[in-house]
Formats: C-alpha cells, sequence, structure tokens
C-alpha cells in the first residue's frame, strides 16, 4: 500500500556539478525537493521506487544498485539507486537522466532507509496503463513509498525548450494543483494529447503515482512551483 510519495523535477541542471554557474537558480526547487524526501523517510516504508519519465529505449525496471551518469551532460559524475544487495550481478542497463536525478536527490538526502528500486514510464504510455501500473507498484509492499520524477510543460516562454505555447500556463497550474491537493482524480484525467504537445515530461509519472494512491486517501502539500527556464516545476509531498 502506498503510505507516502514525493513529486519532484527531473532535469539535470538539478543536480548543481551539471547546472554549474546556474545552479542558484535552482536552489528553491532543490531544497524543497530535499524536504519532500524527507517525507518518504518520516513514512519508515518497506520498499521505495523512484519513478521517472523514460525514453523509448529505457522504460522498465530497474533493480537497486543501477547507475546512472551525467557524462552525457558534460559531467563526469556516476550515481546508483540505493544500493545493490550482496552477492547480486551488477544491473547492466543505466538509469536514464529522470531517474539519475532522483538517484542523485537520494544520495544528497543520505537515504539509508527502504530497498530502493526504479521504474522508467514512457512518456507515451496511455493513462490506463499508467493507472494500472501504478496500483501494481502499491500492491508489491505492505508498505510502499514513491519518489516520483517529472517536469510540467516546457513551452510557458518564448525561450523554453518548446518556445511559449499559450496553453501550457493553464495546463501546469491544474496539474501543480492536483500534485499539491493529492488529487487523484484529476491527475488521473490529466490530458494526453494536449500534454505531449506541450511537452510535458511528468504526465506518465503522475499518473502512475494516482494509480498508486488509489484508496490511500493521502493528503498532499505544495512545497515548490516555478517555471526558471521556461519548464514548469513542482514539488510536493504527499503522506
Amino acid at each position: 500500500m502506498l503510505v507516502a510519495a514525493a513529486v519532484c523535477p527531473c532535469p539535470p541542471l538539478l543536480v548543481p556539478e551539471v547546472a554549474a554557474g546556474a545552479g542558484p537558480e535552482l536552489d528553491a526547487a532543490r531544497n524543497a525537493a530535499l524536504d519532500a524526501l524527507g517525507v518518504l523517510a518520516a513514512a519508515r516504508p518497506d520498499l521505495l521506487i523512484v519513478a521517472g519519465p523514460a525514453g523509448a529505449e529505457d522504460p522498465g525496471s530497474f533493480p537497486p544498485g543501477s547507475a546512472g551518469s551525467f557524462a552525457g551532460f558534460g559531467v563526469g559524475l556516476t550515481v546508483r539507486l540505493g544500493k545493490r544487495p550482496v552477492g547480486a550481478s551488477a544491473p547492466e542497463r543505466p538509469l536514464p537522466a529522470s531517474l539519475a536525478v532522483g538517484a542523485w536527490l537520494l544520495d544528497r538526502a543520505r537515504w539509508g532507509g527502504a530497498p530502493v528500486e526504479g521504474l522508467g514510464v514512457g512518456e507515451r504510455l496511455p493513462a490506463g496503463e499508467c493507472l494500472r501500473a501504478g496500483a501494481d507498484l502499491a500492491a508489491r509492499a505492505e508498505r510502499v513509498a514513491l519518489l516520483v520524477m517529472g517536469d510540467g510543460s516546457a513551452c510557458r516562454t518564448v525561450k523554453a525548450p518548446g518556445y511559449l505555447d499559450e496553453r501550457a500556463a493553464g495546463f501546469d497550474a491544474e496539474a501543480t494543483r492536483a500534485l499539491g491537493d493529492a488529487d487523484v482524480a484529476a491527475l488521473s484525467a490529466l490530458d494526453e494529447s494536449l500534454a505531449y504537445e506541450l511537452k510535458v515530461a511528468g504526465r506518465a509519472p503522475w499518473q502512475v503515482l494516482a494509480g498508486a494512491a488509489r484508496g490511500a486517501n493521502l493528503g498532499g502539500r505544495l512545497l515548490y512551483e516555478g517555471a526558471p527556464y521556461g519548464v514548469g516545476y513542482a514539488v510536493a509531498a504527499w503522506s
């Protein structure tokens, strides 16, 4: 059963070594994300699953100890998703960028609790499949926590990666409200086609969260919202 969740943005720029001189611009989001991880730790889960968007080559499960690298962003930094069990073989697949950022956050927060696994969620995965995947995750252990990585629209300003789309602010406002209120129904109903057009990387992982949270009666709290690079970022904690 899902007992807690943290929702965090997943730009590699969240990692100071990647951001370099731009690091301070995301200080507020970074600090809020670490606060959200504190909520996960306080819930004392039996299993923590990090879920985030993945490209066509990266969906599926990632076992404890899976490694990710930021070399593709010009930084020689490697992170691991929790600890590899004693005697287990080294995982072969590298983490997608979103899960690598999640692994970095857990390392920064000195996570020492439950075992950690990863789930790469295809960005075009239909809502129904996301909801079913979330329900399956919640059934994995008696006390499950989720760290859900995902960004809002990348079309908030003319300098955004997707340029300006007038629909972006409204979409992000509703998604952010739903994340802050732990509104499972609203997250489940997010428009897949519109999210794709607005380059919303978090839509599928958020709907996985919605599936996991059905019947859990969790409350939500919004810790951060902003769009410093024309991309919508939100941090929320559910418990």
